[in-house]
């Protein structure tokens, strides 16, 4: 495969939802086999060098009734659904119930014969990782209890937002769901504790079962395996993971590519981590806020740091950017994010300009009308992205003077 361009492009697929809509057209339950050649050389004649296929990972039925079951959670699918039914709640698809391709999506050997036909086109294939946390139902919870953060009675009673009671081959145990240190717990997962080196040392096997399968991994809230944060969320002390996981991966798979989910101003403590790119929330924030000065000053920093950034205007987590933009700002947002230096990363419906964020825990997306003018003015700037000056020219900033 040709070396990647020093500015490349990635797109990320609802792999799930994409398979419904096709098992609908179809007439049978689609497969990551059914994925049409077609789709896959449109992909790469759009300019892409990496696709994202989002929820490719074996997910259980403790996690499809957590999902199926929660009344906050139902409220919001039912805003994008408004004919929602229980088939289209198929649970998470960052609650792991290990790190084997899906058997509804055709397992491994379909994911494997989807790389190859990627591969065919100059195209590399990213997947998920999910560093944080399991799914409740995940074999570690019989086999290896002591990769978990465990709590006591009360906890259960002092935070019952932040611990579940689960009962195990060893007998009732209180577990503590996965969370990030500002929000309650996810309570369809299961929070592995990296203060204990015997699970930091599973996780790297898992990532490099993954690197087997794929030419990348997106890494799910990366920064809360980070020695601070996950002190300041737990009150213990874990080892460094990052740098040691990074490092073994890529012996076995040189250039293998990480990209980490990271907020809080940890982007470049994951550069120096091992990461090839971070995402830059804080340049979205600031398109999002409308302040022209504090987007110009965001691009005073060096390239050694901007170029390892992921460029984003949405993603499965964040609002629709036809719903958080006007048109006219929509344009300016993605000419500035995307003709800016790093990894220029676009989400399925973008360019459609579809409204409706879709849960990571459906598995059917609403049928939208396309924008056509939003539709030609992606055209054209994906067009302007092909061109090499643009992938692999010398970029930088001009001074800013007043007429």
């Amino acid at each position: 495969m040709t070396a990647l361009p020093t500015y490349p492009s990635l797109y990320q697929i609802n792999t799930r939802v994409w398979l419904t809509e096709l098992s609908r057209k179809l007439g049978k339950t689609a497969t990551l086999d059914d994925i049409p050649d077609a789709e896959l050389d449109d992909l790469a004649q759009l300019g892409f060098d990496w696709i994202w296929f989002l929820s490719v990972w074996q997910t259980g039925l403790a996690v499809q009734r957590v999902s199926r079951a929660n009344p906050e959670w139902r409220r919001e699918f039912q805003e994008t659904l408004p004919d929602l039914r229980e088939e289209d709640i198929g649970g998470s698809g960052f609650a792991i119930a290990g790190y084997t391709v899906h058997q509804n999506l055709g397992g491994a050997a379909a994911l494997a014969r989807l790389r190859e036909r990627l591969k065919q086109r100059g195209l590399r294939l990213l997947l998920d990782f999910v560093p944080n946390h399991m799914a409740p139902d995940h074999p570690w919870v019989e086999q290896h209890l002591e990769y978990f953060v465990q709590g006591n009675d009360q906890d259960l009673v002092r935070a019952p937002q932040n611990y579940c009671r689960i009962n195990t081959a060893q007998g009732s145990r209180v577990l503590a769901y996965g969370r990030d240190p500002y929000f309650a717990g996810w309570p369809d997962t299961l929070q592995l504790d990296y203060s204990n080196p015997a699970t930091q040392e599973a996780m790297i096997g898992e990532l490099v079962k993954i690197a087997a399968q794929c030419d990348g991994v997106r890494c799910d809230m990366a920064m809360l395996v980070l020695p601070d944060v996950f002190e300041r969320t737990w009150g213990r002390r874990a080892p460094l993971f990052w740098p040691e996981a990074t490092r073994r991966v890529r012996e076995r798979v040189p250039g293998f590519c990480f990209m980490a989910e990271v907020y809080w101003d940890f982007e470049w403590t994951m550069q120096q981590q091992g990461f090839d790119y971070a995402y830059d929330k804080r340049l979205y924030d600031r398109l999002r806020e409308g302040h022209a000065r504090p987007v110009r000053e965001h691009f005073h920093a060096g390239l050694d740091y901007q170029n390892k950034l992921a460029r984003f205007l949405e993603n499965h987590d964040e609002p629709r950017a036809a719903a958080t933009f006007s048109p006219e700002v929509h344009e300016a947002a993605a000419v500035t994010t995307f003709l800016s230096p790093g990894l220029r990363f676009f989400h399925q419906g973008q360019f459609e300009g579809r409204k409706k964020r879709i849960s990571p825990h459906l598995v059917r997306g609403p049928e939208e009308p396309v924008d056509q003018r939003l539709k030609q003015f992606y055209d054209r700037l994906l067009a302007v992205l092909r061109k090499p000056v643009v992938r692999i020219g010398a970029w930088q900033l001009l001074e800013c003077v007043p007429a």
